[in-house]
């Protein structure tokens, strides 16, 4: 692996970690087109650029993080427990698709073609809110649920984490801004999970490829905090759909490019 090339798969992940657009999916496709695809290399590389990322949403938000920490040792904030007790609540499907399906998810890394089957999946899930009549509620135990489930599905290739995440909280009634924000938050303990779970692969690591990885994770971090002011923004504009478009182009490109080799 090259530095220009672990830069480049850096911001990949950096911008495609929160853009709706699937993190995981553009990496499997990046990664076969430009041969890195052994599971010494893309297994432990996309832990230190998920690292990266992880480091995006901790400095993005520092205050409601540190405010949801101190929650727990403080029983008057009411509300910021409430959002731990959702978290909680949020995370458990992942953990469950983590723990009991993790070898099923690891062999699916390995196929570009399923993987563009799933962008386009992903491409069809962020139409959904814009076609289905929604009734307004607040954040709740069901509709944090709901969106832990979006975020286990993710694990598929291809799947947007934080596209099924945030659909999944506008289908169940969110505010799509404070979907957005909830969504962010669960990224946390996944990204810290996923690592936990592939500590094991940290013994593979070629350490001639040291350098190449911190300019992964390093440029992950820096397009991962871009990728979530846009997606900010992006909610408060009404325009999620447009990244369905993209998704469903990339993957119909994909389907047909590695149906061919």
């Amino acid at each position: 692996m090259s530095y220009f090339q672990a830069i480049l798969l850096g911001v990949l992940q950096g911008l495609t970690e929160f853009l709706p657009i699937s993190s995981s999916g553009h990496l499997v496709l990046a990664g076969s087109l430009l041969g890195i695809s052994s599971e010494a290399e893309g297994v432990t590389f996309e832990l230190a650029v998920h690292f990266g990322t992880l480091f995006s949403v901790l400095i993005y938000f520092r205050r409601q993080i540190s405010r949801l920490v101190l929650s727990v040792f403080r029983p008057q904030m009411m509300e910021e427990r409430k959002t731990v007790f959702y978290l909680i609540i949020g995370t458990i499907p992942a953990v469950f698709a983590g723990l009991f399906l993790r070898d099923y998810f690891e062999n699916a890394y390995e196929s570009p073609l399923f993987t563009s089957l799933m962008l386009c999946v992903t491409g069809v899930i962020l139409f959904l809110p814009y076609h289905i009549a929604i009734k307004k509620r607040e954040l709740k135990p069901s509709s944090a649920l709901l969106m832990g489930v979006g975020q286990a599905l993710a694990i598929l290739p291809g799947i947007s984490r934080s596209g099924s995440t945030i659909v999944a909280g506008m289908l169940a009634g969110v505010n799509p801004s404070r979907a957005a924000e909830f969504s962010f938050f669960l990224a946390v303990p996944a990204i810290a999970g996923a690592g936990i779970l592939q500590a094991g692969e940290l013994s593979k690591v070629d350490h001639g490829l040291l350098g190449q990885y911190l300019a992964g994770s390093i440029s992950a971090f820096i397009f991962g905090l871009v990728a979530v002011y846009a997606v900010l923004a992006t909610i408060r504009r009404g325009k999620f759909q447009y990244f369905g478009i993209y998704c469903l182009t990339i993957g119909l490109l994909g389907l047909i490019y590695f149906s061919l080799q």
